[in-house]
């Protein structure tokens, strides 16, 4: 089962600077498509990459998306830097991207309470900006969902 406010409450829990993205900030908007993983945005620096594998240790991430499913605590190497990470962990998925295509994430940003507590998921605005700019089908149909969404706020 995805526990997607004990992976939030992790990353803050860490003062790790991030916002949420794609799935679940559809949800959070409103949307009625449903999300299996939680997508964030964060500087995937070497020290956030060490800060990352520090707070999800005990959670035993590994990397999904690779067929060996490698252990996050050993993989890649420390002082490495990433582009994106894609970890499976034992509250669920939760995907790190270094970057949203189409939007400057952090100004696209917004400050809301979630699960009694401030985070920053990207705007309604900047969703579909995001949204449209992959281009995927299911990214499409989100697009026009969003979109009425907007039109009735």
């Amino acid at each position: 089962m995805v526990q997607l406010n004990r992976l939030i409450d992790r990353l803050r829990d860490a003062q790790i600077q991030f916002v949420i993205v794609r799935g679940f900030a559809g949800v959070l908007h409103g949307s009625s498509l449903l999300t299996r993983d939680l997508d964030v945005c964060v500087l995937l620096d070497a020290a956030n990459v060490e800060r990352l594998r520090e707070t999800f240790r005990d959670l035993h991430p590994r990397h999904r998306l690779s067929p060996q499913k490698l252990s996050f605590l050993d993989n890649p190497d420390p002082g490495s830097t990433l582009k994106n990470l894609y970890l499976e962990t034992d509250l669920g998925p939760i995907d790190f991207l270094g970057s949203i295509m189409g939007v400057g994430v952090l100004n696209a940003s917004i400050e809301i309470q979630l699960f009694e507590r401030p985070c920053r998921v990207i705007s309604i605005e900047g969703l579909i900006q995001a949204k449209q700019a992959l281009g995927r089908e299911k990214d499409l149909l989100a697009v026009k969902e969003l979109r009425a969404i907007l039109e009735k706020k």
